[in-house]
C-alpha cells in the first residue's frame, strides 16, 4: 500500500497547479521531523479532507472539538465501511474474532460498563499518592544520567519511568522492558494512517506474544493477589459486575501500549522542546513547573498526532458529506497548533498560557484519556526535576524520532549535561 499511495501521491502532485488543494501526504519527506508545516497547509487550504487512503479528515479545532463530543459516533473498527479504505486489503489476516476489548475501542453501553469498572483505579487520590514513588524513580533516573555525562534522555528517563511506574501500579512480575517495548512499537503501527504489509504482519505478531504475555501476568496475579491496581482491577465490581479475562488483558494492554507510549513522547518530545526554547527551560528551573505547564507541552507536542471516529450516518463539516461507515482522522495536531482558536501566538511556545488545558491532546467527550492525570503527573515530575537539576544541558548531534506518524516520539535525545 505504501508504494501505491506513493504512485498516486506523485501522481496527484505532477498534475498540480499553485492554486489547486495540497493533500495529506505523512510519506512526504521530513513530515516526520516537522510535521506542523504541513499540516497547517492542509489546515488552511482544506480542512475537511478526503484523503488518498480513503478516510477523511478533519483539521480545525472547532471541528475537532464538535466531532471528539459527539457521543453518536462509533470507535468501533466494525463499523468501518471498509471498501472505502486502502488499508482493507491489509487486514484481511485479522481475525474477526479476536476484536480488542479495551475502552479505547468500544461503544456504549460495553464503553460505559467497562470506563466505570476501571476508573475505580484512577481515582485523582489514587494518581496523586503516586507522586513519592514517581519522585524517587526519577531522582534515582537523574542520578545515573548525571553520571554518564553525554546521556540518552529517551533510555535513561522517558522510556523507563512509565514502564515503571505501570509495572509498580499494577504488582506485576520483573518483565523484559526491550521484548515488551519491541511488541509495543510494532503494535502502535497499527493506528498509523498508512502502514506496509510488512508492518502489519509485525504488529499481528507482537499483539499475539504481548497477549499471551499479558495472560500468563494475569494467571500469577490472581495467585498472588496484593495491594496493586491489577488486583484491583481482577476485584473490580459494580452491582455484581466484574471484567472477563480477556476484558481484563486488553485493558492491561492498553495501559502497557497506548499509556506507556504516549508518556514516553511526551517526556522526551517535552525535554526537547524546552530545550531548544531556553527562556522555557529557565523559567521550569528557577521557579518550577507553571500550573499550565504541562498542558501547554502536550498542546505543543501532541504525543497523539491523530484520533479516528466512525460515522454512524452521513454528517457534514463546512458543506461537505462524510457518508455513513466512513473512518474519520481527527488531527490532534493541527487543531492544537490552529489559530482560529489559539489566537497569533498558536505557534509560540509559552507555558504560562492561560487556556493551555483546552488542548486536544486527551481527546475529549466519552472517550477522554482515563489516564491522563497520571501522564500529566509523570511529566510534571520528570521535567521539573530534570530542568532544575541539570543547570545547563546541550543537545548532541541530531535526535532520533521513532518513525511513526500517529504515536510521534524520540527514539532518541542525547544529551550533555553540566
Amino acid at each position: 500500500m505504501l508504494r501505491r499511495l506513493t504512485d498516486r501521491a506523485a501522481s496527484y502532485h505532477h498534475g498540480m497547479d499553485a492554486t489547486e488543494p495540497v493533500f495529506f501526504n505523512p510519506l512526504a519527506e521530513g513530515y516526520i521531523d516537522d510535521p506542523w508545516s504541513h499540516l497547517a497547509e492542509i489546515r488552511e487550504q482544506d480542512p475537511v479532507h478526503h484523503l488518498l487512503t480513503g478516510q477523511w479528515g478533519l483539521f480545525r479545532y472547532d471541528d475537532t472539538f464538535t466531532l471528539l463530543r459527539d457521543p453518536s459516533l462509533s470507535v468501533d473498527d466494525e463499523n468501518i465501511d471498509m471498501e472505502r479504505l486502502e488499508r482493507a486489503a491489509l487486514l484481511e489476516d485479522v481475525d474477526p474474532d479476536d476484536h480488542n476489548r479495551s475502552i479505547l475501542n468500544i461503544d456504549p453501553p460495553d464503553h460505559t460498563r467497562l470506563r466505570r469498572l476501571v476508573s475505580k483505579a484512577f481515582t485523582p487520590r489514587t494518581i496523586e499518592a503516586l507522586r513519592p514513588m514517581i519522585q524517587r524513580m526519577v531522582d534515582e533516573m537523574l542520578d545515573q544520567m548525571a553520571a554518564d555525562g553525554d546521556t540518552d534522555v529517551v533510555e535513561r528517563l522517558a522510556f523507563p519511568l512509565p514502564f515503571d511506574v505501570i509495572s509498580e501500579m499494577l504488582g506485576m512480575p520483573e518483565a523484559d522492558k526491550d521484548l515488551i517495548r519491541d511488541w509495543s512499537g510494532a503494535i502502535v503501527k497499527m493506528i498509523d494512517p498508512v502502514i506496509s504489509e510488512e508492518e502489519v504482519a509485525a504488529a499481528l505478531d507482537a499483539d499475539e506474544k504481548m497477549g499471551a504475555h499479558l495472560a500468563k501476568v494475569i494467571d500469577w496475579k490472581a495467585d498472588n493477589r496484593g495491594d496493586d491496581l491489577l488486583t484491583l482491577l481482577l476485584e473490580a465490581e459494580d452491582d455484581g459486575d466484574t471484567m472477563t479475562r480477556r476484558e481484563l488483558r486488553d485493558q492491561v494492554s492498553l495501559l502497557f501500549i497506548a499509556g506507556h507510549e504516549t508518556t514516553v513522547n511526551l517526556i522526551g518530545t517535552g525535554i526537547r522542546e524546552l530545550l531548544r526554547h531556553p527562556d522555557q527551560f529557565e523559567l521550569v528551573r528557577a521557579h518550577g513547573m507553571p500550573a499550565t505547564g504541562i498542558d501547554e507541552l502536550l498542546r505543543w507536542v501532541s504525543p497523539v498526532q491523530i484520533t479516528r471516529r466512525v460515522a454512524t450516518a452521513d454528517i457534514e463539516f463546512r458543506g461537505k458529506r462524510i457518508p455513513k461507515g466512513a473512518l474519520i482522522l481527527v488531527s490532534l495536531a493541527s487543531s492544537n497548533r490552529d489559530p482560529d482558536f489559539w489566537g497569533p501566538t498558536a505557534d509560540t511556545l509559552d507555558l504560562a498560557r492561560a487556556n493551555a488545558g483546552q488542548h486536544v491532546s486527551f481527546g475529549s467527550g466519552i472517550h477522554y484519556c482515563l489516564g491522563a492525570s497520571l501522564a500529566k503527573l509523570e511529566a510534571e515530575v520528570a521535567i521539573e526535576s530534570f530542568a532544575k537539576r541539570f543547570g545547563q544541558v546541550d543537545i548532541v548531534g541530531e535526535p532520533r524520532w521513532n518513525g511513526r506518524i500517529n504515536l510521534r516520539g524520540l527514539d532518541e535525545l542525547i544529551v550533555r549535561t553540566h
